[in-house]
C-alpha cells in the first residue's frame, strides 16, 4: 500500500485504535499503564445462548458439527478482535459443540500481556493471565487470537514496533509465542490443553505484516503439536488471502438473512464499517471496549471457523 491512500488509512486506523483497540480506558499510555477495566473480562461458562430471534449477534442458521464424546471446555484470549467476537464465538461453541466457555480478551494487547511475570507492564491483570486461567478453568482448548498490534501500545513490548524494526518485532513476537505456549503447558500439567492459534485477516496498512505474523503462528503450532484456525481466510477474497477487502459475496446462509447480506441487490455483504478498516463489528467503536452488539457477517464468519477448528482438535 503506497501513496496518499495509505496515509489517510493510517490516520483513520490510529484514531480507531486509540478508541477501541488500544488501552481499555482510552488512548494507550506510556509506562506505567492504566489498570484495565474489569468489564474487559467476560466469563461465560454458564450463560445460556441468546435466542436467535432476539440476539443481535445470533447466527442465521445452524452448521452441522459432531457431538463431542465428553464435555469440552474452551478458554478464549486475545485483543480487540477477540473482544468483539467473544459473545458470538461463545454462542457457536455452545450450540455446535456443547462447550463450556470462558473468554478474557483485552483490547490493545499483544501476546506478552498474557504472560505471567509482566506485572505492572501488562494490560492484563494477574488473574486473567493465560496460565492463571488454565489453572483455574482446566480447559481442554485455549484459543489465542492476536492481530499483532504493532504500534507500541502495550508497555510489555518495550517499545518494539513493526515500522521501526521489522526483525526485532518478529523476533519478539516469536519468542513471546513460544513462552506463552510453555506457560500454558506448564499450567495444564498432565492435562495440557491444546492451543488453537487464530490466523488473522488482511492488514490494510502493512499487508505483509499479517502474513509474517501468521507464519509465526504456523511455526509455533507445528513445533508443539497445536492447531490453527484460519479465520482470516473467511474474511479474505478468493485467491487473495492477504489483500484487504471491504465486501465479499454473501454466503447462502447470509442470503437467507438480510441482516447478514447487507447489499442483497449486488449479492455482497460488508465486512467493515467505512470508518474502521480493521474491526469486523458493524457498530461504531467506543472508548469502552465491548462485545459486538449488532449482527456482523465478519464476526460470525470468523467465529464459525474458530469453532470448526476447535471441533477438529477434539
Amino acid at each position: 500500500m503506497r501513496g496518499p491512500w495509505r496515509g489517510s488509512v493510517l490516520g483513520v486506523m490510529l484514531l480507531v485504535l486509540v478508541g477501541a483497540c488500544g488501552d481499555p480506558e482510552s488512548a494507550p499510555q506510556p509506562v506505567p499503564p492504566p489498570a484495565p477495566r474489569p468489564m474487559a473480562t467476560t466469563h461465560q461458562n454458564a450463560a445460556p445462548s441468546p435466542s436467535p430471534s432476539t440476539s443481535p449477534a445470533s447466527s442465521p442458521s445452524p452448521s452441522p458439527f459432531p457431538t463431542p464424546a465428553r464435555d469440552l471446555s474452551v478458554v478464549y484470549l486475545g485483543d480487540s478482535l477477540a473482544m468483539e467476537n467473544q459473545t458470538v464465538l461463545g454462542q457457536e461453541l455452545r450450540r455446535t459443540l456443547g462447550a463450556a466457555y470462558t473468554s478474557a480478551p483485552y483490547s490493545g494487547t499483544t501476546l506478552c500481556d498474557y504472560l505471567e511475570g509482566t506485572g505492572a507492564r501488562s494490560l492484563v491483570p494477574d488473574a486473567d493471565k493465560a496460565a492463571a486461567l488454565v489453572r483455574r478453568e482446566r480447559p481442554d482448548v485455549v484459543v489465542l487470537q492476536f492481530w499483532g498490534n504493532a504500534w507500541g501500545y502495550t508497555p510489555c513490548m518495550d517499545g518494539i514496533t513493526y515500522d521501526a524494526s521489522r526483525e526485532r518485532y518478529l523476533d519478539r513476537y516469536a519468542a513471546d509465542a513460544a513462552r506463552l505456549t510453555e506457560q500454558i503447558a506448564a499450567a495444564g500439567g498432565e492435562r495440557r490443553p491444546r492451543i488453537v492459534w487464530v490466523l488473522q485477516g488482511p492488514d490494510p496498512i502493512t499487508p505483509e505484516r499479517v502474513e509474517l505474523v501468521n507464519g509465526l503462528y504456523r511455526a509455533q503450532a507445528a513445533a508443539t503439536g497445536d492447531a490453527l484456525a484460519d479465520a482470516g481466510r473467511v474474511v479474505s477474497g478468493a485467491g487473495a488471502r492477504y489483500t484487504w477487502v471491504g465486501h465479499l459475496p454473501c454466503t447462502d446462509d447470509e442470503r437467507a438473512d438480510p441482516a447478514y447480506c447487507t447489499d442483497p441487490a449486488k449479492g455482497l455483504t460488508a465486512l467493515h464499517r467505512d470508518d474502521d478498516y480493521l474491526h469486523f463489528c458493524l457498530a461504531p467503536t467506543t472508548s469502552t471496549p465491548r462485545p459486538c452488539p449488532v449482527r456482523s457477517p465478519g464476526v460470525l464468519r470468523m467465529a464459525r471457523e474458530i469453532t470448526r477448528a476447535v471441533g477438529a482438535v477434539r
